[in-house]
């Protein structure tokens, strides 16, 4: 009987010892940003030629210095679809981390990109962008799972007018923090760049 006691009290101290360490409060496995060493900015206009600028960052978050092929050259009152596209050359180009952007878009409730731009370029959206202030008008043409905008594609028309500015683009990470309230102040910057640009 003594024999059967033991072996039951040690059964029992392994399964408590097994619970314990599967309990709620380990720690969640980390969100690391996205690694990007290209990004591509195509502005489409209904009619004629594309203008692309890139932003390459040859050893991602190491010392080199980002190269931007700018400025942004638009035409004064016409109307552009943009398209974000992104990898990372760090990767070999059939691991899946090498497409960011189908990265972003499987994991779009995570992410969302943020837009600033200076001296009234655009006539619609209006105004300075979303970056500093989340209600703040862009026209997102794509969302996530939830309704919320993404902004790998978006629509912008330029002034009737010449002009000149920034334009910035920041993608946000928000893991458990994405929401219709949520902005450029909340998760991580997994890109943020800035571009001259010209309206003509």
């Amino acid at each position: 009987m003594k024999s059967l006691r033991f072996v039951f009290l040690v059964l029992m101290c392994g399964t408590l010892v097994f619970l314990g360490s599967c309990s709620k409060d380990d720690p969640k496995p980390e969100n690391i940003p996205e690694a990007i060493t290209k990004a591509t900015f195509t502005f489409t206009p209904a009619s004629g030629s594309p203008i692309v600028v890139t932003a390459t960052d040859p050893d991602g978050d190491g010392p080199q210095t980002r190269v931007l092929s700018g400025p942004i050259a638009l035409t004064k009152n016409t109307t552009y679809t943009l398209t974000i596209t992104m990898i990372n050359e760090l990767a070999a180009t059939t691991a899946p981390e090498y497409n960011v952007t189908a990265e972003v878009e499987e994991e779009s409730d995570e992410h969302m990109f943020f837009f600033a731009w200076t001296n009234n370029t655009f006539s619609n959206p209006a105004g300075n962008g979303n970056f500093d202030t989340r209600t703040d008008l862009v026209n997102y043409n794509d969302k996530d799972a939830n309704n919320l905008p993404l902004g790998l594609n978006t629509t912008w028309t330029t002034i009737n007018a010449t002009g000149s500015g920034k334009f910035r683009a920041v993608l946000k990470h928000q893991p458990d923090l994405k929401s219709a309230t949520s902005t450029s102040s909340d998760g991580e910057s997994d890109l943020d760049v800035e571009f001259d640009l010209t309206v003509n």
